[in-house]
């Protein structure tokens, strides 16, 4: 399919639905899964385009279903910056029609222990920004701040930047933003009752490290689709202080509403510039839906070293992918079949 330099709104490719997920580990199709290749696989998105400026193939069926995915295991960087790339390239593509288009945005990340078990599915309302802040060494920091993140502008940890300050604090320049991209909470909602039904694998591995989070009921349940916030950062941390920090930081941002429930790399590259495309007519941001799976959990187990379980997905990675795609598909499933319902009409009060 060639690139044309002009395209009428009449010629353009009114696109349905797309899914983009945040990690394949090898190939999309035929070798160990990842966030993406049963999407590939299981829906038949065997048909190829070339995007200019992605960093990887748009895929799509007959159906009416696209997807992508921002990294892979054989990209020679491992970078948040792709993900932006795929989602710019995407909408700049003059072939494509975006502006009724639902997105869903979907992965595996590492649950708070508070909130959920790992194999559970969440969707978000919100999508909270962890990457831009302030940093002390912890060895440094004043005695009585509970870590050394803080937000750029403000003078400790849990403090919003004074707004409209000439000392506010990012090269002296007055400092007016936020690090929460709020996602349309009614058709959240309405994701998660389309799914909430849907069955979710559980094994014997599962529930044995599930009972090691004493004290911790909502850890030790069995995998279940439920709501709350997501957070995204390019670091990879872990353990219960950086995890009581998201938890404060997810407060902060959303006035105390919002609920931190999961953590992963790339939500809000991937939402933040949605948001910015959408400001300027290329998507709709209340289209938008996240959607992240369990794969482990963003703190050890209590009288366990943080350094034993960093990065161990080994546990629920294959239950998280698998429930990923089970309580996103269903999602997916009624858009497509009732095309002429949701065309239009976004379910829920937001549009």
């Amino acid at each position: 399919m060639g690139l044309t330099a002009h395209c009428r709104a009449a010629d353009r490719i009114p696109i349905k639905m797309i899914v983009l997920a945040g990690y394949e580990s090898g190939k999309d199709i035929g070798d160990e899964p990842c966030e993406f290749q049963l999407w590939v696989e299981r829906d038949h998105l065997f048909d190829e385009i070339k995007v200019p400026g992605s960093p990887h193939v748009l895929r799509r069926n007959a159906a009416g279903l696209y997807g992508s995915v921002g990294k892979t295991s054989m990209d020679p960087q491992m970078t948040p910056v792709q993900d932006s790339e795929l989602v710019m390239a995407l909408c700049l593509d003059p072939r494509f029609d975006l502006r009724k288009t639902y997105w869903l945005i979907t992965g595996i990340g590492g649950i708070d222990p508070l909130t959920g078990s790992i194999g559970s599915a969440v969707w978000s309302e919100n999508v909270i920004d962890g990457d831009a802040l302030l940093e002390i060494d912890e060895r440094e920091r004043p005695q009585n701040w509970p870590y050394g993140l803080y937000a750029i502008g403000a003078g400790a940890p849990n403090e919003l930047p004074p707004r409209h300050s000439a000392n506010a604090g990012w090269g002296g320049a007055s400092l007016d933003y936020t690090m929460a991209y709020p996602l349309n909470h009614a058709l959240a909602h309405w994701a998660y009752n389309i799914s909430k039904g849907v069955d979710l694998p559980d094994s014997p591995g599962l529930k044995a490290w599930r009972e090691q989070y004493k004290g911790y009921p909502l850890a030790q349940l069995p995998p279940r689709v439920m709501m709350g916030d997501v957070m995204g950062s390019a670091r990879y941390w872990h353990g219960p202080l950086r995890t009581q920090w998201a938890r404060d930081w997810d407060k902060l941002w959303t006035g105390g509403k919002g609920t931190f429930s999961i953590t992963a790399m790339e939500p809000a590259d991937y939402v933040g510039t949605l948001t910015r495309m959408s400001a300027q007519g290329f998507v709709d941001i209340n289209r938008v839906m996240q959607l992240r799976c369990a794969s482990n959990y963003c703190m050890p187990p209590p009288d366990l070293g943080t350094e034993k379980t960093i990065g161990v997905e080994n546990h629920g990675t294959l239950a998280a992918i698998e429930a990923e795609y089970r309580a996103g598909s269903a999602v997916v499933d009624e858009i497509l079949k009732n095309w002429q319902r949701y065309e239009d009409h976004i379910p829920g009060a937001r549009n």
